[in-house]
């Protein structure tokens, strides 16, 4: 090969689909080409012995410039090429993540009496990412016993496991299931699924935050992430809407949904 190289990021994955531009030194372009799904630059185009400099980008990606010698042999190794995320932020490593629900939260506000808010959180969930090389191809998918509703009002509590609302006995679980994935940023995305709620399945986009990696006192490696939207519940046949006066309703529509998530790298959660 005439050119060949690898592609990594700091953590030593491989790059795929990134772009390499070779330049002579008259900033002249002489080769375009770019990695295979492994990282690898393998490329047999001939370059005249000498001096060169190879430019590497990728989406999400700062790009990276080096100086590169082509020897008598026409041959040039670049050896590894380390790209970092755009504005520093390195993600995950690809593969199964666990959602951890003893350091992880999942909550809800909705208007009371159009003057507050009532606040609630879901206690009993489970779910698993799976991290792809290329991130827009990664996966979530999460489950609620919704059964778990807290509020801090044990009748308030009732009447939303009630028909009038999530209505626990026919529809124990909501879902959620990814289907896509946009960069919105260095380091946040929308995420694109499906929501299963109260026996209806709508399309609902998350706005996720990636707040980082780093090990736990149990020997593992946890990642971080912050998603929120909004519902209304209407969408979701829920419309029970007791009105207090003046058009005022006890509950308002909208839902505003917050997740705060720890996830441990693996199939499995530590015992502790």
């Amino acid at each position: 090969m005439a050119l060949s190289a690898r592609i990594r990021t700091r953590d030593g994955w491989a790059v795929p689909h990134a772009v390499v531009t070779v330049t002579d030194m008259t900033g002249t372009q002489v080769l375009r080409t770019g990695t295979d799904s492994e990282g690898a630059v393998r490329d047999a185009t001939p370059l005249a012995p000498g001096p060169y400099t190879v430019i590497v980008t990728a989406v999400g990606y700062a790009p990276t410039a080096s100086t590169a010698i082509v020897t008598a042999t026409g041959r040039a190794e670049i050896g590894n090429v380390v790209l970092a995320r755009q504005g520093g932020t390195e993600l995950p490593p690809p593969g199964p993540w666990s959602i951890d629900p003893a350091h992880s939260s999942v909550g809800a506000v909705a208007q009371h009496l159009g003057i507050s808010s009532v606040h609630g959180r879901f206690t009993d969930f489970s779910g698993r990412i799976e991290i792809a090389q290329d991130v827009e191809k990664s996966r979530v998918e999460a489950v609620i016993r919704a059964a778990s509703i807290s509020t801090g009002n044990d009748m308030r509590d009732g009447h939303l496991r009630s028909p009038d609302f999530l209505d626990i006995e026919r529809y124990p679980e909501i879902t959620y299931r990814s289907t896509g994935l946009t960069p919105a940023g260095s380091d946040r995305w929308t995420v694109h699924g499906e929501l299963g709620l109260h026996g209806v399945v709508r399309p609902v986009d998350l706005d996720l935050a990636y707040l980082g990696t780093g090990p736990d006192p149990w020997g593992g490696v946890r990642a971080a992430f912050r998603a929120t939207t909004e519902l209304h519940r209407e969408d979701f046949a829920m419309n029970y809407n007791q009105v207090v006066q003046a058009g005022i309703a006890a509950i308002g529509t909208t839902l505003k949904v917050e997740l705060d998530i720890q996830a441990v790298q693996g199939d499995a959660l530590p015992q502790a």
